[in-house]
């Protein structure tokens, strides 16, 4: 490199450079009352916005903040001049342009702001990973303090799609408490007509290392994968749940989660929550009026209902810490999935892997919502973003064109039955259809565990509905160990695969989609069980247990196992309950107790450890989180516990000295 090479041959031209130009025609809307009592800020907002071209004259609209995780540079024709972190975000911008067209049309003055996002896809079995979760808080804070720098805002409208942006869109705008707010969701990528989506797609590496795929298979299959460029993946991930959860709380429009990205519907859907927003702030209906009690309990029915990602275990709580309510706890988790039917068949949980734009055709969360309806399990009475109640809206829909028109076009497009994609509660127990969430306990994780047990392979499942397995332990302190034995032969048919040191204190609870989604899409997979103390992606499946607690480097047991010790796992996909407990050795079985007893003595495995390239920012957000009340509060910061604690450490040192 020169500075020949980089300065080149310069066109004269980039030297009529100009330093002054007449600057905007008009006059602001000023009167003396404004000059005379408003704040310097709220003027020279004025001026900036005519700076920036728009009509002076109109400038005193009402202010609405369009916030997007938008990321990448589009062409107008749709063509990448930068690509995106990810497909979810790089469509967004015709979101908001739909959006804030609409408000200037309500003759309001639309602002835009950005906090783009991460792909927990992109970032697997990468460095990457560390900062995944701990990016949600991060977001979720600079979310609020752009709504706080608009300080003449109405409203706030927020766009985004994917796992870790739209559960911090959410938590954002549930701070905003005074405020009118609405969520558009980002949408669903289209499927291949011919190929895998992508979640199966991720597996290319270790099923080519297992001889399942060939070269040319994994290079043809992974470039289609994606079939449109925006919206999240076709699965019902954490992508995907967060979507259908925002419905589910009422604070984004009936209909509107899961719509396929780039479509004219989905565009609309960004028009129709603009005037939602706006028509909000005439009633002064704000977002504490629709986030309450019984709008978090409505969004975790819907949840089970759906059979959706375990990650939201850690979001709705966050939200519901955000908004000023109850905060769900396991036990409430259990009772909801205990009494919620499971009533979708789509990607990952089946029985038929329908692509999530298939449910959104079907009906989407309304039409799950009719039939949780008719079992008494919905607050109707909760006030929604349509300015109107649950129950209207789901009167409404009823006998909607909306309604009647998607189902058609599911019939003539895909030849599915609506029915077959959404069923009622007693036509998805006719078809095998299990809750979805079961918290598993035991002496390896006193203080719970979570496991999607609707997605075990029912062949492995027992015809009382139970999976138990009994098996050696190999044991592994990393996510990259874990899978390079794999990728390489050395796991099997029956065993006991525990992955520790994955917490938020090891790895910021890295999501280990690596592992599970190889365990599924190999052979012998299902007869591969794990444990683990990290997260999993919300496309996971199979006989997989995480967010074991407390986490191995909190002193927690699981921490303590070492290869050869006997694991035994039961879970009940009917009663939804479960153990994980070590029972000795091959040669020495003991009792539950004694066992635990065993634990309790030994030393940590010598080879646990933080990751050693953990940054400096997820080990802050772990201490905080950890002095929130951890992941089973939603790995939230608890601003009043940390200064208390802070406090207590301040005063103990000053009594030292």
């Amino acid at each position: 490199m020169s500075l020949k090479t980089i300065y080149g041959e310069e066109e004269k031209s980039i030297y009529k450079i100009q330093t002054h130009a007449e600057g905007p025609k008009g006059s602001l809307p000023l009167t003396p009352e404004l000059l005379a009592n408003s704040p310097s800020g709220d003027i020279f907002g004025l001026t900036l916005g005519a700076g920036m071209g728009w009509e002076p004259s109109k400038l005193l609209g009402k202010q609405v903040l369009i916030l997007s995780t938008l990321g990448g540079i589009r062409d107008d024709d749709g063509n990448p001049i930068a690509l995106g972190l990810h497909t979810g975000h790089f469509e967004l911008g015709l979101q908001m342009k739909a959006a804030a067209e609409e408000v200037r049309n309500q003759e309001g003055v639309p602002f835009a702001a950005y906090v783009t996002d991460p792909c927990d896809g992109r970032s697997q079995g990468t460095q990457g990973m560390f900062d995944s979760l701990p990016f949600r808080n991060d977001a979720a804070m600079v979310l609020r303090r752009l709504i706080r720098q608009l300080p003449k805002r109405k409203a706030a409208i927020g766009i985004a799609a994917c796992d870790k942006g739209l559960p911090a869109m959410m938590i954002a705008l549930a701070s905003m408490h005074d405020l009118a707010t609405i969520i558009v969701p980002g949408g669903s990528t289209l499927q291949p007509i011919e190929g895998e989506d992508a979640g199966k797609i991720q597996t290319i590496g270790a099923r080519f290392a297992n001889n399942e795929i060939s070269l040319e298979e994994a290079a043809e299959l992974g470039c289609r994968a994606c079939a449109s460029a925006g919206g999240g993946c076709q699965f019902l991930g954490t992508a995907g749940t967060s979507q259908v959860v925002a419905e589910g709380l009422g604070i984004a429009l009936p209909h509107s989660a899961l719509a396929p990205s780039g479509q004219p519907i989905w565009e609309e859907i960004a028009k129709q929550s603009a005037r939602a927003v706006m028509e909000l702030e005439k009633k002064g209906i704000t977002t504490e009026d629709i986030i309450t009690d019984k709008a978090i309990e409505n969004a975790m029915v819907v949840h089970a209902a759906f059979g959706g990602s375990t990650n939201l275990l850690l979001h709705i709580p966050a939200i519901a810490h955000a908004a000023n309510c109850h905060i769900p706890t396991v036990e409430d988790w259990e009772r909801i999935n205990k009494k919620v039917p499971r009533l979708v068949s789509v990607l990952p949980n089946g029985p038929v892997n329908h692509p999530t734009v298939r449910a959104f055709l079907a009906g989407g969360v309304p039409e799950v919502m009719l039939h949780l309806r008719k079992l008494g399990l919905l607050h109707e009475d909760v006030l929604t973003v349509t300015g109107e109640t649950l129950g209207a809206n789901l009167d409404w829909w009823e006998t909607s064109e909306r309604r009647k028109e998607c189902k058609k076009r599911l019939q003539e497009v895909d030849g599915i039955e609506p029915n077959d994609v959404i069923m009622s509660p007693p036509e998805s127990k006719e078809r095998g259809l299990t809750s979805t969430v079961t918290f598993p306990k035991g002496n390896i994780a006193p203080e719970g565990s979570v496991i999607k047990s609707t997605s075990i392979d029912p062949s492995v499942v027992g015809e009382d509905g139970v999976y138990r397995h009994t098996g050696k332990a190999k044991v592994f302190t990393s996510e990259r160990a874990a899978i390079a034995a794999i990728k390489t032969g050395g796991i099997e048919a029956g065993d006991m695969m525990v992955v520790m040191g994955g917490g938020p204190s090891g790895t910021g609870m890295e999501e280990t989609y690596q592992l599970t989604s190889a365990l599924k899409h190999l052979s012998f997979g299902k007869y591969v069980s794990l444990i683990t103390d990290a997260r999993f992606s919300g496309v996971s499946t199979g006989a997989c247990i995480g967010h074991v607690g407390p986490e191995a480097l909190a002193g927690g047991p699981i921490g303590k196992l070492r290869d050869g010790d006997v694991i035994e796992m039961i879970v009940d996909r009917n009663q939804l309950v479960g153990s994980i407990n070590f029972i000795g050795t091959e040669n020495d079985r003991l009792s539950y107790e004694e066992a635990a007893k065993v634990l309790e003595a030994r030393e940590p495995h010598p080879d646990l450890k933080p990751e050693p390239g953990l940054p400096d920012d997820t080990r802050l957000w772990a201490a905080l989180q950890a002095v929130s009340g951890g992941t089973w509060r939603g790995s939230i910061y608890d601003t009043e516990r940390i200064l208390e604690v802070i406090k207590a450490g301040m005063d103990a040192l000053a009594k030292e000295k």
